[in-house]
């Protein structure tokens, strides 16, 4: 094991050095995706599984915080996922719940909840409004929890917004119309105001998206890795890193 353990110190450390001056995304997005088949290899529960993945969320915003990435979004739990059976919805929101508090008790990322909290249980939704006011005037990684969050709803919401927006300044439909545009749009998103996700890793091996960050991604990069979530190590997100730096982005051309 020491042995292993060396080696795996020398190889991050190649990575590491491989990235530096190097280009790097200022937002990166994480589908963290795995828990379950983690747990399933295990031989233990679902929520064992959900707790494994959880821990690993504050090991990962520390790599960022080394590595000078501004802006990550975790995405933790969907839409659909919300209409999973009580008895794995109600301990995976309450391993969220536990999560969310302990990032925030850190005091050095800036929680911002992105999602339909409207669709989520009262206990759930205060836990994020609460963190994100307790962690308002924080300074390190602004880290986009997207809980209750799914692609179409956001665009849907992000319509709605505008509409109710113009409707309460007597806009028109036609003037609407006639002015409403991807940078209309884009303001009304649930990460407003933010750069886009310029990196999207999904872990364990699936390569879609799922509806993640469906209108900010459109000029991201994507890399599949491999590892269950709770596996995630800092060599992935080295690799992740290392891919994406060596690639020429092309913004859809």
């Amino acid at each position: 094991m020491a042995l292993r353990d060396l080696a795996y110190g020398v190889y991050e450390r190649h990575l590491t050095k491989s990235i530096q001056g190097g280009v790097r995304p200022r937002h990166v997005g994480v589908i963290l995706d795995g828990n379950r088949r983690w747990a399933a290899d295990q031989g233990s529960s679902t929520a064992s599984g959900h707790r494994a993945g959880a821990a690993k969320i504050a090991e990962f915003l520390g790599w960022c915080d080394d590595l000078d990435i501004e802006v990550a979004t975790l995405w933790l739990l969907s839409t659909d996922n919300l209409a999973r059976p009580a008895n794995e919805l109600g301990p995976l929101l309450k391993i969220i719940e536990d999560t969310v508090r302990e990032l925030a008790a850190v005091g050095r990322w800036r929680i911002n909840p992105v999602g339909a909290l409207d669709l989520l249980p009262d206990t759930t939704a205060r836990v994020l409004k609460d963190a994100a006011d307790s962690t308002a005037q924080c300074q390190g990684v602004l880290v986009n929890v997207a809980v209750g969050y799914g692609g179409r709803r956001e665009v849907v919401d992000a319509v709605r917004a505008l509409l109710q927006k113009h409707s309460a300044q007597g806009t028109s439909l036609d003037d609407l119309a006639a002015l409403v545009d991807v940078e209309h749009i884009a303001e009304h998103l649930y990460t407003s105001g933010q750069p886009d996700p310029e990196l999207v890793i999904r872990t364990s091996g699936e390569q879609r998206l799922s509806g993640f960050l469906l209108w900010q991604s459109a000029h991201s990069e994507f890399y599949f890795c491999e590892a269950y979530w709770p596996n995630f190590r800092r060599v992935d997100f080295l690799r992740a890193l290392r891919s994406y730096g060596a690639r020429q982005r092309r913004f859809g051309s």
